[in-house]
This record gives structure tokens, C-alpha cells and sequence, in this order.
């Protein structure tokens, strides 16, 4: 199964919830990174950490499939 007819086929219930998850995480850091006040280095440096594993667990979650036959 190549890449692009994982990311065509469907996804799993549970995988479509943790895509939602890491979505989520992602759109949290980048409110965190953009606020407009001065925030602690500490916050920040976890803001972006955790925008990179919410994109990996969103990508990772994208390519999870359904078990049945492929179509080629």
C-alpha cells in the first residue's frame, strides 16, 4: 500500500479521536506562541514542543487504516 492510498483510505473511529487530540494540541501552542503579552521562556519553549507532537500524532493518525482488502 503506497502513502497516498493510506491517506485516501478510511481511518478508524479511535484514530479519527486522537487526530482530533493532536489537532488540538496544535491549535493551543500556536495561541500560546502568538499571544500578544510576554510570556515565561519555559512556556514558550513547551508551546513549540508541544506543536510538534501535535502535528506528528496528526500525521501519524491520518495514515492509520481500516483492516479489509486494498484496492489497487
Amino acid at each position: 500500500m503506497t502513502i497516498k492510498q493510506r491517506w485516501k483510505a478510511p481511518t478508524p473511529k479511535f484514530w479519527k479521536k486522537v487526530q482530533t487530540i493532536g489537532l488540538s494540541l496544535t491549535g493551543i501552542s500556536s495561541v500560546i506562541l502568538t499571544a500578544p503579552v510576554s510570556l515565561p521562556i519555559g512556556i514558550v519553549t513547551f508551546a513549540g514542543y508541544l506543536a510538534t507532537a501535535g502535528g506528528v500524532v496528526g500525521v501519524i493518525s491520518q495514515l492509520a487504516v481500516k483492516d479489509g482488502p486494498v484496492n489497487n
